[in-house]
């Protein structure tokens, strides 16, 4: 919050009654408002832009944009902090130089670990980072009350509490269930928002028709599930903004835009996020900045694509009057870049400083200081032997459930598969691409353990898991045996997190994750480095899928269709209910 001083100053700077801190001249202002491009001189004073016409005004410091495009910070309206395994501290390397100065994050997975104590350690250094961090204050911790496992609890006290912080902008995403199941306690949390004159993040996995209506009478501002133009443009036409989602497995952004261009749908209530994106797929392809250029690529006008990247999430969070232009009182996030039919940041400043050039971050980030507790957070009771993932049934064979993934996308798909029983357990088939699938409570709660299967990894040989499964962060495991699965999950119980892959009853490979089972505190490179070798393991063992520990993450979640599995079964997602794996 600016203080009447500070307010002061910077009247008085624009005046040209004080010296600027620094005039970034010879550029070509993207304006967002107005949609043009028009040379200017930005002045900044105490990290803030002041005017766009400083070439006569007094400053310490000049820089010479050299007659590049000069646009807004990249803008991500929704990301999980904890998807890219790496603390915030370490993400800065790999965002900003491709010109990402604000994340909207919703910190729902350290809370689903840890709670409050957990989402505070997680945010703790923000204030000293090279970018924004802005909270979406997590709705449902845990997810599915009654269906799931968690380690924390954010109850309406606490999520009311949280959202009076200056730094929170939201209410975060809220699954349809909450909604259109009447549920007191979310609606109220809604409410809480509103109060505040804050929007709730919407959730809208597979909804249409009357029921889409009804969910954005909850209350709900927008949705970020949209799997296609049909669906976005359905949330557009109820006056639900669409946040064009691309990350590592979720990919909506192409064919979303390629109907928006098609249909030269206005591009106002659009905007960008990455949900969900490993740091191999931010290094290799981009953060917002790929998006964008994609976005150009598909046949979005350049500046289009730069508003729906800045401006329109601005407008819509109600945090226009800080961020999302290069306008008097923002904050002077500024990128600028030779061209705009490829957008590659040559330098990035952040509230006024120099904080990426050429690719590379030039500013040390603060050291990472996590107490010991957070460090140890997983307490497996039961897991660790193959007896313990046995599902047992009579006769020969039996018919059950299985989740069918859908290519490129979170949902899934209810399939069937006629499965042999040997010595009375229930035995995958590889020839099928039938993997068994389990969930291992790893809370130091119950030791409870849901079973079931999964087509779609094509692995032949071997097991591979996950800590990190949303939402409520239990271990996740999928194999052809069990003696692999429970081999993965007693390396994951001794790192206190991460992900392993194991075959022939030894761990082939394995990444550490201690923070609350959720990122590493290594360096990008090496956390890289790691991922990259175990999911060449995975593929080494018969797995075609191009990020399977990306998408291992997802089957669990109780809340995107069709089927999830939790650590007490199967679930129904559309009617919120457990059903039984085996159906005879």
């Amino acid at each position: 919050m600016i203080t009447i001083p500070g307010r002061k100053r910077l009247i008085e700077a624009a005046l040209g009654r004080q010296p600027l801190d620094l005039v970034i001249e010879n550029v070509r202002l993207v304006n967002v408002y107005t949609g043009r491009i028009e040379p200017a001189a930005l002045g900044i004073k105490d990290g803030r832009v002041v005017t766009l016409d400083a070439a006569e005004y007094a400053a310490a410091e000049r820089f010479d944009g050299g007659g590049r495009y000069a646009m807004p910070g990249f803008i991500d309206t929704h990301i999980h902090v904890d998807s890219t395994l790496v603390i915030p501290e370490n993400l800065a390397g790999l965002i900003v130089p491709g010109g990402t100065t604000a994340l909207l994050a919703d910190p729902m997975e350290i809370a689903n670990v840890a709670g409050f104590e957990g989402m505070k350690v997680l945010l703790h250094s923000m204030a000293n980072l090279p970018y924004h961090i802005l909270i979406e204050v997590s709705s449902r911790v845990p997810t599915a009350p009654g269906l799931e496992t968690a380690g924390g609890e954010l109850g309406l006290a606490e999520v009311s509490e949280i959202l009076t912080w200056e730094e929170c902008i939201s209410l975060g995403e809220l699954d349809p269930s909450k909604v259109l199941g009447l549920r007191d306690e979310y609606l109220a949390k809604v409410e809480a928002a509103h109060r505040l004159n804050k929007i709730a993040n919407g959730h809208a996995a597979g909804l249409m028709g009357r029921e889409l209506a009804a969910y954005a009478c909850g209350g709900m501002a927008d949705d970020h599930e949209a799997v296609d133009y049909e669906e976005a443009f359905a949330r557009l036409r109820l006056g639900l903004p669409v946040l064009v989602r691309d990350g590592s497995t979720e990919r909506n952004l192409e064919p979303i835009l390629r109907g928006v261009v098609r249909e030269g749908l206005d591009t106002r209530h659009l905007m960008f996020c990455t949900d969900d994106k490993h740091p191999d797929d931010i290094r290799d392809e981009g953060h917002i900045d790929y998006l964008v250029n994609r976005a150009i690529e598909l046949g979005v006008p350049p500046v289009q694509a730069i508003q729906m990247a800045s401006v329109n999430a601005a407008v819509h969070f109600r945090f226009d009057h800080l961020l999302g232009s290069l306008a008097p009182g923002r904050w002077a996030d500024v990128l600028l870049a030779d061209s705009l039919e490829r957008i590659e940041p040559s330098h990035v400043f952040f509230k006024g400083r120099l904080v990426a050039q050429d690719g590379r971050l030039v500013v040390d980030t603060p050291p990472a200081d996590y107490p010991e507790w957070i460090h140890n957070t997983v307490t497996v009771r039961r897991g660790g032997q193959a007896d313990d993932f046995a599902l047992r049934a009579g006769g020969p064979s039996v018919t059950a459930r299985v989740i069918e993934l859908y290519p490129d996308q979170i949902i899934n798909k209810v399939g069937r598969a006629t499965l042999a029983v040997v010595d009375g357990r229930v035995l995958p088939d590889m020839e099928r691409d039938v993997l068994k699938l389990a969930v291992v409570e790893r809370h130091g709660r119950n030791g409870n353990i849901g079973v079931a299967f999964v087509r779609g990894f094509g692995l032949q040989r071997g097991a591979l898991a996950s800590s990190v499964a949303h939402d409520h962060h239990n271990i996740i495991v999928a194999g052809t045996n069990d003696d692999d699965m429970a081999a993965c999950v007693r390396a994951i119980e001794s790192m206190q997190g991460g992900l392993a892959i194991a075959a022939g009853g030894q761990v082939l490979g394995q990444l550490a994750l201690p923070i609350g089972g959720l990122l590493s505190t290594a360096p990008v490179e090496e956390v890289i480095a790691g991922l990259e070798a175990i999911t060449a393991i995975a593929h080494d063992l018969g797995c075609t899928l191009p990020a399977p520990f990306m998408t291992i993450s997802f089957i669990s979640l109780p809340t995107v269709p069709e089927l999830g599995l939790t650590d007490m079964g199967l679930v129904d997602v559309r009617q919120h209910a457990l059903i039984d794996t085996l159906i005879d």
